[in-house]
């Protein structure tokens, strides 16, 4: 599996909103965190294609504890923390859920 980012068609988007995220991770020790994300960013990525980009990715260690092949948004957000050594740092000791709903709303919650 490679973690080159530059290759990876979401990378972009999730480099964009990497502080966000991290921050939202921080936070979901204490609790759950949301985030409004903007649609048209994902259509301009999918050349305005009406797909499903939603998902759920639990990860601990540093892998995903669900399946997420068949969810390429996943996968970049995956590779984008990945890169990170506070995401690395956060997915070696706490499990996360991290889900995108239909209204490209961002969850990340702590797992129990």
């Amino acid at each position: 599996m490679s973690y080159d980012l530059p290759n990876r068609k979401y990378a972009p988007l999730w480099s964009k909103y990497r502080p966000v995220i991290l921050k939202m991770m921080i936070d979901s020790l204490q609790e759950p965190q949301q985030y409004q994300l903007m649609r048209h960013e994902f259509q301009a990525l999918d050349e305005g294609k009406k797909k499903s980009i939603g998902f759920s990715l639990q990860v601990f260690k540093n892998k995903a504890l669900n399946d997420i092949k068949s969810s390429e948004v996943a996968q970049d957000l995956l590779h984008m923390l990945l890169q990170s050594r506070k995401g690395i740092e956060l997915m070696d000791s706490n499990t996360f859920e991290i889900s995108l709903d239909r209204q490209l709303i961002l969850h990340v919650s702590k797992a129990a």
